[in-house]
């Protein structure tokens, strides 16, 4: 169901005729809509001389005899064909049995590894939870940003990030 709220602006010496009522709707946007805005994105990009971000995955899987155990995976960013010297960790996971074994933290070096051959320089997460804080915190991540009580029960989203310039390249 759309809802839609007209805005009247307050007539001035300066404004336009069709800036005198405009209709706003609350709606999901169309596919052409949504096309012409990323378009319009991309054309700003250009006009400000910005190469267009794209990404490509990186992801890893940890297995004990061809059995999954864990997971990493996350978001090289790309300004044209170069990366832009930033990683997004998406995920990393370690089933149940297996935590705090050391599975976690070699999915996070491999994947730190793997991305600063790519010249990235910097990894970001977003988490929470007292143990994966700790956890992220002793690989040497710090927090940037706390979003409060993001979650149902109350706790916080944790933005963590490293810089990855002291890891040497294989």
């Amino acid at each position: 169901m759309s809802r839609i709220v007209v805005v009247n602006y307050i007539k001035s010496k300066t404004s336009n005729d069709y800036m005198n009522n405009v209709k706003i709707v609350n709606r999901k946007l169309t596919t052409h809509e949504s096309n012409r805005m990323d378009k319009g994105f991309d054309e700003l990009y250009h006009e400000e001389g910005i190469e267009l971000e794209s990404y490509e995955k990186v992801s890893f899987v940890a297995e004990i005899e061809n059995r999954f155990i864990g997971c990493s995976s996350g978001l090289a960013f790309k300004n044209g064909e170069n990366y832009s010297g930033w990683f997004h960790l998406t995920d990393l996971f370690v089933e149940k049995g297996n935590r705090s074994k050391g599975f976690g933290k070699l999915l996070l070096q491999t994947t730190e590894m793997q991305i600063t051959s790519l010249g990235i320089k910097h990894i970001f997460l977003w988490t929470s939870g007292e143990k994966a804080i700790k956890f992220y915190e002793r690989q040497g991540y710090k927090k940037f940003s706390e979003m409060e009580s993001w979650y149902s029960d109350g706790s916080s989203r944790v933005g963590l990030r490293k810089n990855l310039s002291a890891i040497s390249r294989p």
